[in-house]
């Protein structure tokens, strides 16, 4: 019993229709089309597989047709190459790392009213501080009276102490004992450290002086004076030569001498 097969290629092979046994696998079915049609190519990347689903290569066409059906509709097509995998895995990681960037600073956006967030948080902070100042000022006062208390304590001064009973202040007796400084030896070696600077810059400002009154001195003596630098008398004023007038022949004179 033969089963009409109809195999339906892709661009730009176009579809076959033979007829073939029943028995016939899907291996054979392949191969009577690479035999019937020469312009399909022969290669391994090429196989035939049902319009729904799959079947094995060793399927029989009677096995495919069911009901006994006597058309059998196949299809040709290429095998895709696959890799190594893992694709999955690549996939949750970067949507981790997307997850992980996402922020929460929705500053830019607007309200229903056209406001942007931002300036209606900073209004809120304002409003805060502004709520805020007197307990400021309170706490920093507490503050500047605590230091001043503690430093009156630090110099033995009694806050509570009121006038005497005469009507004058008595000066508040101050923590500790007064010390005079009597270390002659420091005082001395101070001194004398003031005097060794004080020398030593005159003697810097002396020298210096010095040098600069030399390299002047040097520099006047080899500058060539106004009286020493010989006169050159001016062209107007050269001496000229005179001698012996030459005398002209009149031209008289010439006529005479040429007649005799």
């Amino acid at each position: 019993m033969s089963t009409t097969v109809l195999v339906s290629a892709f661009a730009p092979f176009p579809s076959l229709a033979f007829s073939a046994p029943s028995d016939s696998t899907i291996e054979d079915v392949y191969d009577e089309c690479i035999a019937r049609y020469d312009h399909l190519p022969a290669s391994a990347d090429l196989y035939l597989s049902p319009l729904s689903g799959t079947a094995p290569s060793s399927s029989t066409l009677s096995s495919l047709s069911g009901d006994g059906a006597s058309l059998v509709t196949l299809r040709l097509v290429p095998r895709l190459r696959g890799g190594k995998g893992g694709f999955g895995s690549q996939l949750r990681a970067a949507g981790g790392r997307m997850s992980s960037q996402k922020t929460s600073n929705n500053d830019s956006c607007r309200d229903l009213s056209g406001r942007r967030l931002s300036t209606i948080k900073e209004g809120k902070r304002l409003a805060e501080y502004l709520e805020q100042e007197p307990a400021r000022k309170k706490a920093a006062a507490e503050a500047q009276r605590a230091k001043l208390e503690a430093l009156e304590r630090k110099l033995g001064i009694d806050p509570k102490a009121g006038p005497s009973k005469g009507g004058v202040d008595e000066p508040a007796p101050l923590a500790g004992k007064k010390h005079r400084f009597d270390d002659t030896e420091y005082l001395e070696q101070s001194r004398e450290l003031v005097e060794n600077v004080k020398s030593a810059v005159t003697a810097g400002l002396l020298k210096k002086r010095k040098k600069a009154k030399t390299a002047h001195t040097d520099a006047t003596a080899t500058t060539p004076s106004k009286d020493n630098v010989p006169s050159v008398p001016k062209p107007d004023s050269l001496p000229v030569e005179t001698g012996p007038t030459p005398v002209v022949p009149s031209a008289s004179a010439t006529v005479t001498s040429v007649g005799a």
